[in-house]
């Protein structure tokens, strides 16, 4: 009596192609019954209910992402002394904020000296001495001159004063500073050497005026000594808006870091409440990564717009895109890096799919994989143990890795587009590995059916 001929153990990538069906089909595991039937208690009110529940949740998550971007921008820049300071201390050595801090000293040191009056009292003076009426007089018509002088003199110092490292640690401890400022300037409440008023934000730059009037005196422009005390504010921002956003601020301040999770949390559970729980993360991830690019967008037009509306307190509309763009680099860092994550987890769940090109996909790598290992146990190079156990847990051992990537994700301090990249390139290269170590474990499987005793086919 003859055996039934055994069959042949499928391969790697008819097994991953089966392994999707049977994880995604409506009648395959962890889904109904055979057939597509489903049990009783899951009836048509309840999948409404579920799917209806699941849809709400993911575009809520697509609305709160950019939310939760601005939520953690206003927490961290308004709020966080050194980081806001580490922020804005390029500023002072920005070309267009040195240009402005420049023309707002020389302006408030220069106006207080009157060539004309200066040049006329000389000339009084002089003629009182004996100098003949018509030279007095020829020399009263030197202001002008004189203004122009010390326009020059003032500015060369004031230029000096402002490209030194002096000027550079003068504007960091006056941010530092006007830290408490910046905050009232979002929430209403503390105060510093920033003033808030009617939505302007100034700086106070006394310390720098102080320092050119005092090497005025140094290079002989005595009368500088007598300068009094003026007005010594730059304006850094003016909105007519920024007192209506303070109670949007409030808020923001008071949910702080943990909005974000919340969003996630939201994410995850409208992902967990569909039906087709793989489609439902692509759309998610795109839908969140088109609100990030809308904002992104919004951004773009709402800064055109500002530049393009400057009100007369604004002196410099160079150093005012330049604080701006300062202000809002985390912020518009941050939406590119939830633009690119995005469409990365969408890419991702695409790619675990059954669709025609996924699978072909994992297949030709699956045999790219094989192929390596076929030629290293040709060469008498195994990984032993470790390639049977990928073997055996290559699934679980993939799935501990996404989520030890998501944690460094998590816990990175303020992720960039380079750094979704890089745990991108890091995630493949880990697959690629588990890859050959489960090919190289089906290669001495393989190996050792061939080198054990056949059974016998025929018999009684």
């Amino acid at each position: 009596m003859t055996e039934p001929p055994v069959p042949e153990s499928p391969g790697p990538e008819e097994r991953d192609a089966t392994d999707v069906r049977d994880a995604t089909a409506p009648g395959g595991r962890g889904g109904t019954g055979a057939g597509g039937a489903r049990p009783h208690g899951g009836g048509a009110a309840g999948r409404a209910a579920r799917s209806t529940a699941s849809a709400v949740l993911i575009v809520l998550t697509c609305i709160l992402v950019p939310v939760a971007l601005l939520a953690t921008w206003v927490h961290d820049i308004a709020l966080d002394t050194d980081r806001y300071v580490a922020t804005v201390e390029p500023l002072a050595t920005d070309p267009a904020v040195q240009d402005a801090a420049v023309h707002r000293i020389t302006e408030a040191v220069g106006a207080h000296v009157n060539g004309p009056q200066v040049a006329s009292d000389i000339a009084s003076w002089l003629q009182s001495q004996g100098l003949p009426p018509r030279a007095a007089d020829a020399l009263s018509r030197l202001g002008p001159q004189i203004d122009s002088a010390v326009d020059q003199a003032v500015t060369r110092i004031a230029t000096r004063v402002v490209h030194s490292d002096a000027f550079a640690t003068v504007w960091t401890d006056a941010n530092r500073a006007a830290h408490n400022a910046v905050v009232h300037a979002l929430t209403g409440k503390g105060r510093g050497a920033v003033g808030i008023s009617d939505g302007t934000v100034t700086l106070d730059v006394g310390t720098a005026v102080d320092r050119v009037k005092q090497q005025l005196v140094d290079a002989g422009l005595k009368p500088a000594a007598k300068i009094p005390q003026v007005n010594k504010q730059l304006v850094l921002f003016q909105s007519d808006e920024l007192a209506k956003f303070r109670k949007a601020a409030r808020l923001l301040d008071i949910v702080g870091n943990w909005f974000p999770v919340i969003v996630v949390l939201l994410g995850v559970a409208g992902v967990f409440l569909a039906h087709r729980r793989r489609r439902a993360l692509a759309r998610t991830a795109l839908g969140a990564a088109f609100a990030c690019l809308v904002v992104a967008v919004a951004l773009i037009v709402a800064r055109h717009y500002y530049l393009d509306h400057l009100p007369p307190q604004v002196q410099s509309k160079a150093a005012a895109s330049a604080v701006f763009d300062t202000l809002l680099r985390f912020l518009r860092v941050s939406l590119r890096t939830g633009i690119v994550l995005g469409v990365v987890i969408a890419l991702g769940a695409y790619f675990v799919g059954p669709g025609r090109l996924p699978v072909a996909v994992r297949g030709a790598s699956d045999q790219t994989a094989d192929s390596a290992a076929r030629w290293a146990a040709a060469h008498h190079v195994t990984t032993g143990r470790v390639g049977a156990w990928a073997l055996a847990y290559r699934r679980a051992a993939t799935l501990g890795v996404l989520l030890i990537i998501a944690l460094v994700f998590a816990l990175w301090n303020h992720p960039t587009v380079l750094t979704v990249l890089l745990l991108v390139l890091v995630l493949l290269a880990v697959l690629a590995v588990l890859a050959l170590l489960a090919a190289s474990g089906r290669a001495q499987l393989d190996a050792g059916r061939r080198t054990a005793p056949g059974t016998p086919r025929d018999g009684v």
